[in-house]
């Protein structure tokens, strides 16, 4: 087993108790991708702001023959590397990639854009190494639901700006929404919001009941679907490049 990276607020990380519920709520998405995006013609899969490396190889499990994980930082690359030998990582920049156009038949980018100061570069570069018949999968925690204060994101995005953004270089196909599903949502019914909870206290503190929650959260118990955007968790927009 090799250990997993410090918990920093920038990335979320297997195996830290107090954070699963934030890991659950990545891993959802990642594993929504695999049930809908993967199939035997996606060859060359980009993980673009990889982090610790978890969703890439969610990816490469699903089936992509060869899933590239792409991110800044050189620890995070030296751990992925170790914990995931099967992902091929590289270290650069999201916004000036250096791959060669038309390179990739998915590019996967999770809860990432809103760390980018160069949020329209990086759309742009997405769309210059998709192939023409590929397929753009990006998530962002939704502004008008996510707690304040993160001071790793530089700018977080309404579901309204998220699509605009997208949009102006890609044909958005699809715009989702994350939400808790019925486990989460009972909880939360008797108790109120569990991520104002988890913010509330240090987590030494937490009640019996949310630490329970936290610990036993799992990403089935998230809902990715349609629905009013503004009031869901996360965001999710699906894009083609256009044809004409």
């Amino acid at each position: 087993m090799t250990e997993t990276l410090p918990l920093t607020g920038e990335r979320t990380a297997p195996g830290i108790w107090h954070e699963n519920y934030w890991f659950a709520r990545h891993e959802a998405a990642y594993r929504w991708i695999t049930a809908n995006w993967l199939d035997s013609e996606t060859h060359r899969v980009l993980d673009a702001g990889c982090g610790e490396g978890y969703g890439a190889e969610l990816l490469h499990q699903a089936g992509a023959a060869q899933v590239i994980g792409l991110d800044y930082e050189g620890t995070t690359l030296r751990h992925l590397a170790k914990a995931y030998p099967q992902i091929n990582p590289v270290q650069g920049n999201l916004v000036q990639t250096g791959f060669a156009a038309n390179s990739f038949d998915l590019v996967v980018s999770l809860q990432t854009i809103e760390h980018l100061w160069e949020q329209p570069r990086f759309i742009t570069e997405c769309a210059r190494i998709l192939k023409p018949d590929s397929v753009l999968v990006l998530s962002t925690p939704n502004r008008l639901t996510f707690p304040s204060g993160n001071w790793y994101h530089t700018k977080e995005l309404t579901a309204a700006e998220f699509i605009g953004l997208v949009d102006a270089e890609l044909e958005v196909t699809e715009a989702l929404g994350l939400w808790h599903g019925d486990r989460l949502t009972d909880w939360e019914e008797q108790h109120g919001s569990c991520v104002d909870a988890q913010l509330a206290a240090d987590h030494a503190h937490w009640p019996h009941n949310l630490a329970d929650l936290v610990r036993s959260t799992t990403h089935a118990d998230f809902e990715i679907r349609p629905g009013d955007l503004d009031e869901s968790l996360d965001l999710i927009v699906i894009a083609r490049p256009r044809t004409t």
